[in-house]
């Protein structure tokens, strides 16, 4: 291996991640164990053979050598190949050079056992392994297992015939030009099981395909689907996860007794000579291949493409909901998430409930352009019609990342039992049992996260009862209307109870979310931004999507602003209330607030705790309710939520109705003026109270105020 040139490789590949926008992700490196190691790869790109030498050198700072097809042996790039410390699968040197270096520490080695990339990534039939390939299948090889198990058979050998047949010993030593013994003795040699998963897989034309077909005269089909795959993964943006799991240790594989007679063998055995447990070894390197591609595939970092192409294959009928659809697999990343035995991409760390809202990630509807954009799906309305025959047609195999990419993404995860278990049993239950499922597992998620923080954040003397801030659900007598109805800043449920009864005694169902940081205590609140109590929201509009066909965003206060930001952003709202919407406060410490917030951050970085000014005294109108003291912090995220939500109002288009005190203490009227007339919807009606309060919603008058809704309200 030419050092000089394994190093300008490195650095060529450094440069090339530079300026490329794929991010690259290592887990599990503290799987490598020190010895001599074997690296097990799955094969999908071309892109392996180039990343997985530099980035596994610069892990274990021993060079990496990898066996390569031998027909890229050929003129400069085969003298290259060579200069790297790549080998020819045909040389007939090949098994003895990658034992000797295992056995002496020179270099490990990357072998890919299925041989030639798998680019339709099909790897499973009738439950083993089986690799699809151009010209037909074959199981994985098991070199790397046969590779292993010959470098370990050696090394015990070595280690016996040292304390007992010196003279064989030295033989061998000459055989693999070992020029100390001791090195090779305290080695152990093991298979380290590696897995690379791409997403988004998206193969389109690009700059560099543009480019080879303009300076290459015939160049093959394959070679161009190659660029189209791996360019788009590069100058797009892909992110690459690299796991490395538990490694395999080969001493014990070799614990058979007529295995143990052929190490302590005193007669001479060569490299090549047929030995007694020939057969003993090859069982055993297939026991030992099934054990590393269990292991590679097992490790498969599990993304929403998985989930979405999985889902859609299972499903067994041709008219699909798309919201059904897209609650099966929220569910299925939810089991999966609680589910030790998956790893899952960092996408799906996070909560999903964007798969059920607004999808603003673009996870759902980028996997449904190229749905539709293949012929799997068309666009029917709010349905889409499903061509099955688009997951068992025959195509091109060099054309399968192309022509068929969601199939792909389903192979994929296709040796993954247990998410295949949940998900196919997902697709199965009827729709009414999805959105029950959906409904039961996020208030039991929502009371569960509310006793927590309770329990985390209670203050003796402070805290308020539990049921005060408890999330709950009013049932109504039809389910074709819902209401997700949110309370305000520093209050809890119990603020717009009264409310959400009147409204379920005219037969609607409503359910109360609690915003994260209410209901326990002030200290709460200051960990929060408001883009937890956008989730809160979020959650309930979910929890009621699920019980209810169709859903109305309304709230007081903050409570309003963030129903205001839900009509917004989710297009299936079919309308909206704000009652004392805060555009603009009137509270003197809110205008001090962000002084005051960069203040408490400059002492905190100069660690000067005291000096912190992170609270104001409140005295709330309904103090049995209402924290009594304000974080700083809380008023800084309620502004940045105005400022968020005064752009987005024009996107507001659903029948709205804005509720104002005249006297309002804490809200302008001004500002929820100037909401009522930034709301893009043409069926819009203000109306002003001749109170002298913010808390319209509890005490005098605020039946009135309940009237007023419940008109609005039947409409729908």
């Amino acid at each position: 291996m030419n050092r000089f040139a394994y190093r300008t490789t490195g650095f060529a590949i450094k440069t090339i991640e530079n300026l490329s926008k794929a991010r690259l992700n290592l887990h599990g490196t503290d799987n490598i164990p020190e010895g001599s190691l074997i690296f097990v790869i799955n094969h999908f790109t071309r892109l392996e053979t180039f990343l997985m030498p530099y980035h596994l050198f610069k892990l274990t700072k021993i060079p990496v050598w990898s066996l390569a097809a031998y027909e890229l042996f050929q003129g400069a790039l085969g003298a290259y190949l060579e200069r790297v410390g790549a080998v020819s699968t045909k040389d007939p040197d090949r098994d003895r050079l990658i034992v000797k270096t295992l056995l002496t520490g020179e270099a490990n080695w990357i072998i890919f056992p299925e041989g030639r990339m798998v680019k339709n990534k099909k790897i499973i039939e009738k439950g083993r392994f089986m690799i699809s390939r151009a010209g037909g299948k074959h199981p994985p090889h098991t070199g790397a297992a046969t590779l292993a198990l010959r470098t370990e058979f050696y090394r015990q050998r070595l280690r016996r015939l040292s304390e007992e047949n010196s003279a064989e010993a030295n033989y061998l030593m000459d055989l693999f030009r070992i020029d100390f013994l001791e090195p090779v003795l305290t080695r152990n040699t093991y298979i380290v099981p590696v897995n690379l998963t791409y997403y988004p897989i998206r193969a389109r034309e690009n700059i560099l395909s543009n480019l080879a077909t303009r300076l290459v005269e015939d160049i093959p089909e394959r070679i161009i689907e190659e660029i189209m795959t791996e360019g788009s993964m590069l100058i797009s943006g892909v992110d690459i996860d690299i796991r490395f799991g538990k490694p395999i240790e080969i001493s014990e594989c070799l614990q058979c007794t007529d295995i143990d007679m052929d190490i302590s063998a005193k007669r001479r055995i060569n490299f090549d000579d047929p030995i007694p447990s020939k057969t003993t070894m090859r069982k055993e390197a297939l026991r030992l291949m099934e054990r590393y591609m269990a292991a590679i595939y097992d490790l498969t970092t599990v993304n929403h493409d998985h989930l979405f192409a999985s889902m859609l294959r299972s499903m067994r009928v041709k008219k699909i909901d798309e919201l059904d659809f897209r609650r099966r697999v929220f569910l299925a990343a939810d089991q999966i998430r609680n589910n030790s035995g998956v790893f899952f991409h960092l996408g799906l760390e996070e909560d999903q409930l964007h798969l059920l809202t607004d999808d603003r990630l673009g996870r759902f509807q980028d996997f449904i352009s190229i749905a539709i954009e293949k012929g799997i799906l068309k666009k029917d309305g709010k349905t889409f019609i499903k061509d099955a025959s688009k997951f068992s047609s025959p195509y091109d195999f060099h054309r399968a990342r192309i022509d068929n990419p969601v199939e792909v993404m389903a192979n994929a995860v296709e040796p993954l039992t247990e998410l295949q278990n949940k998900v196919g049993r997902l697709a199965i239950l009827p729709g009414f049992w999805v959105r029950r499922k959906v409904a039961r597992r996020l208030m039991d998620q929502a009371v569960q996260e509310y006793k927590k923080d309770y329990q985390t954040f209670y203050i003796e003397g402070e805290s308020k009862p539990i049921d005060v801030g408890m999330p709950f659900l009013v049932k109504g007598r039809s389910k074709d209307v819902g209401v997700v109805l949110s309370h305000g800043y520093m209050a809890a449920p119990q603020e717009v109870k009264e409310l959400a009864y009147y409204l379920g005694r005219l037969g609607l169902w409503v359910y109360v979310p609690r915003l994260r940081g209410h209901g326990t205590s002030p200290d709460d609140l200051a960990t929060r931004t408001y883009q937890d109590w956008i989730a809160s929201v979020d959650q309930g509009y979910v929890i009621i999507s699920s019980i209810c066909k169709r859903v109305v965003a309304g709230g007081f206060s903050t409570g309003a602003g963030l129903a205001l930001d839900l009509a917004a952003r989710v297009k299936e709202v079919i309308g909206v209330f704000a009652v004392s919407a805060p555009l603009r406060l009137k509270d003197f410490s809110s205008r001090f607030a962000p002084a005051v917030d960069m203040w408490n951050r400059i002492m905190e970085r100069a660690r000067q705790v005291g000096a912190k000014k992170e609270f104001v005294e409140n005295n709330p109108e309904n103090p049995h309710i209402n924290y009594l003291r304000n974080p700083i912090s809380g008023v800084v995220e309620l502004e940045r939520l105005m400022d968020d939500l005064e752009a987005r109002l024009p996107d507001v288009n659903v029948p709205a109705l804005v509720v104002q005190s005249r006297g309002d203490p804490v809200v302008d009227p001004r500002g929820s003026r100037k909401i009522f007339d930034l709301i893009g919807s043409t069926d819009k009606q203000y109306v002003l109270f001749n109170f002298e309060r913010h808390g319209i919603l509890l005490g005098e008058g605020s039946q009135r105020v309940y009237k007023t809704i419940g008109q609005f309200l039947k409409q729908f």
